[in-house]
């Protein structure tokens, strides 16, 4: 690739912040909108509260989104992406066109 490798390298930074399957399925469901925890929960299926609530607090230090509280009884917690947190969208889109194109032992190619 003709660029740096080893700590510090752009592939090393970008593998940090989309660490885990939680960060990046995170991620491309905020690429739709701000979300809920609630709402986030339901369209992953699977994590559990303090799986979510670890990567999101793990995407709001890097930069990757904000987690707003609204002033309501009951408190109302909305997670977005920031500028950052969308730049992440053209890797997420080139994931989905690589694993559509190469689906796996067993699988059928779309």
């Amino acid at each position: 690739m003709g660029r740096p490798s080893g700590p510090g390298c752009g592939v090393e930074r970008a593998l940090q912040v989309l660490d885990g399957k939680w960060s990046t399925l995170v991620v491309r469901e905020l690429l739709s909108g701000p979300k809920r925890f609630g709402e986030l929960r339901a369209a992953l299926g699977t994590p559990s509260a303090k799986t979510l609530t670890d990567r999101l607090r793990m995407l709001e230090h890097h930069g990757i989104l904000t987690r707003t509280v609204h002033a309501e009884v009951p408190p109302r917690v909305v997670y977005a992406l920031t500028e950052q947190g969308h730049s992440l969208s053209s890797i997420l889109h080139a994931m989905l066109v690589w694993g559509e194109a190469n689906p796996g032992p067993g699988a059928r190619p779309r």
